[in-house]
């Protein structure tokens, strides 16, 4: 794995040492479709596939655990059911588990990502978050949060070589796993306010969270969310899609 990291970190146009996020965190997250960000935004969350916000700091979404949709996978890659089947996630029937449970699996997941992580670091993001690490969670046991664990040490490692902060995507329950042992430094959590998990994220990232909560499912109103102390202030509203700006049904607003 020596080899692979560091033929990630020479592969990249720059040498930056991996940082945290800035100290003004006002994120918009633009999954669904790039956008001028609103007046504000310092940090802007968009797809590997997208170009940076100019001027921004710029995160990388990476779907780590589970495939993208249309994406080509190996089949020997894929978490299988006893039919040989591969296994979707049920919340998201057009994502396949990736089966992360050996080491080689592993190494031969990494390599598929390492272009990826490289891709956005050539393009001058500057931290990449791993999104899924809780997919274990939904594989009535075929994996297990060792397995995540061990895959999400690699993803932070080559992400590091490659000169760009790893970040943590949701699994409150890994937080401090993630923070100590992982090797991530901040973390993108969704609804941790709808769901009672923000303290799990603040206690161990402390202000280097950035929070969506969805407008189709908030718990009280958008006000009382940031006015709860245990909301991370850079918590931002969001429709469920992540349209872009101008869409009907967009949505955005930052504590």
């Amino acid at each position: 794995m020596k080899l692979l990291f560091a033929a990630i970190a020479g592969a990249v146009p720059f040498a930056v040492a991996a940082s945290e996020l800035p100290d003004t965190i006002n994120a918009d997250y633009q999954l669904g479709g790039a956008y001028a960000p609103p007046a504000g935004v310092t940090i802007v969350v968009r797809d590997s596939t997208a170009k940076p916000a100019p001027g921004l700091f710029n995160i990388c979404y990476i779907n780590g655990f589970q495939t993208q949709p249309g994406s080509n996978w190996q089949k020997a890659l894929l978490l299988l059911d006893a039919k040989g089947n591969p296994i979707a996630d049920p919340n998201w029937p057009d994502e396949y588990f990736l089966d992360v449970s050996t080491d080689a699996n592993r190494k031969a997941i990494l390599a598929k990502l390492a272009p990826v992580i490289r891709g956005c670091a050539a393009k001058g993001f500057r931290a990449a978050e791993f999104d899924n690490l809780d997919s274990y969670t939904r594989t009535d046991g075929r994996l297990s949060a060792a397995h995540a664990v061990a895959f999400a040490k690699m993803l932070a490692a080559a992400t590091n070589a490659a000169g760009l902060a790893a970040g943590q995507k949701n699994a409150p329950d890994l937080a401090r796993r993630g923070k100590s042992e992982i090797g991530f430094s901040f973390v993108v959590s969704e609804e941790c306010h709808r769901w009672d998990e923000c303290r799990a994220y603040t206690d161990v990232y402390g202000k280097q969270v950035i929070n969506i909560e969805y407008s189709d499912d908030l718990r009280g109103t958008f006000e009382e969310v940031c006015a709860d102390p245990q909301t991370p202030k850079s918590t931002i509203l969001r429709d469920r899609m992540l349209l872009p700006m101008g869409r009907q049904g967009y949505v955005y607003r930052r504590c």
